[in-house]
């Protein structure tokens, strides 16, 4: 299935995480996580497919997403996160969250 599809299935179904990072950044941009939400659910494609390079990642290969899409209000926002799966559900985690610079 395509990645973007089950990322918004997730974000539909309020399974998603904001990290500490991304939560800081979305307070500094004054995001709430109505803004996020509106921004991943309108996006029309992944904008970046990145290998994690993290040494505290669960598993050998895992992906980082990079969406860039305007809320509701025209508001361009950058995420970005990963996909992570427990017992056969999928959750959405964001890393990052904050304003497209211009």
């Amino acid at each position: 299935m395509d990645v973007l599809i089950r990322i918004k299935r997730a974000v539909l179904a309020g399974r998603y995480v904001f990290s500490e990072k991304a939560r800081v950044e979305m307070e500094t941009d004054d995001l709430t996580e109505v803004d996020i939400a509106e921004s991943i659910l309108s996006a029309d494609a992944i904008y970046k497919r990145v290998r994690s390079t993290s040494p505290l990642r669960k598993s050998r290969r895992e992906y980082l997403y990079v969406i860039q899409s305007p809320n509701q209000d025209g508001l361009v926002i950058y995420t970005k996160g990963k996909l992570v799966e427990a017992s056969g559900v999928e959750t959405y985690y964001f890393l990052v969250a904050s304003k497209e610079a211009m």
